[in-house]
């Protein structure tokens, strides 16, 4: 239909592949992302995240912000030094002070990447205050590339989100080998990308 939008968060079947198990979603029609909350747009989910019941002030650095259990956190807070675990609470603002950096992190599961949908939309709905979303973090949670619906369900959500990186399964981590080592090359990417923006945040304070 002449004039109509089309809605970033729904998905829609794809005649050409169908799965049983893993309901079907393709990528936006367009390659931008969600740079801002977008209040009025998007519906604030019924099942988001928390927002923590007492304020924190500013700091330096981010918020690593896992989407549900098993995210990622943890791993993540080890091979890029600079941010702190959320808890699963998006950090509750205060009046006055600089708006809080946070990542989300997700498994690149059905079930985590529909998580991180969530998060990205209860963001999306202007609903959270004090809140600076630099994107979503979506951790590998099998080695070896990704299913076909997956990986169009994963373009889907990061049309949500000002930024996307993603990052690989490491066996060596599994194996207990700290996430210091063994680092693959997309960690960079987002190192230099936070450190970036915590430089920038630090100076314009």
């Amino acid at each position: 239909m002449a004039g109509e939008t089309q809605n970033r968060w729904v998905a829609r079947p794809d005649p050409a592949e169908k799965d049983a198990t893993v309901p079907q979603a393709v990528a936006p029609a367009n390659s931008f992302s969600v740079v801002r909350p977008q209040p009025g747009a998007v519906d604030h989910p019924a099942q988001g995240l928390p927002v923590g019941v007492t304020p924190v002030s500013a700091g330096s650095g981010w918020w690593w912000l896992g989407c549900h259990g098993g995210a990622g956190v943890t791993t993540l807070e080890h091979a890029v030094p600079g941010g702190r675990d959320a808890h699963r609470m998006w950090p509750a603002g205060v009046p006055g002070w600089p708006a809080h950096p946070v990542v989300l992190v997700c498994r690149s599961s059905y079930g985590g990447l529909t998580a991180a949908q969530r998060a990205a939309a209860q963001w999306a709905s202007g609903a959270l205050l004090g809140v600076d979303l630099l994107g979503l973090v979506v951790v590998a949670d099998a080695p070896g590339r990704l299913p076909r619906p997956l990986r169009d369900f994963c373009r889907l959500v990061s049309g949500g989100v000002p930024q996307t990186w993603t990052v690989p399964w490491v066996e060596p981590w599994r194996l207990g080998n700290p996430p210091t080592t063994h680092q693959p090359s997309e960690l960079g990417a987002l190192r230099r990308t936070l450190t970036h923006h915590t430089h920038q945040e630090t100076h314009r304070v």
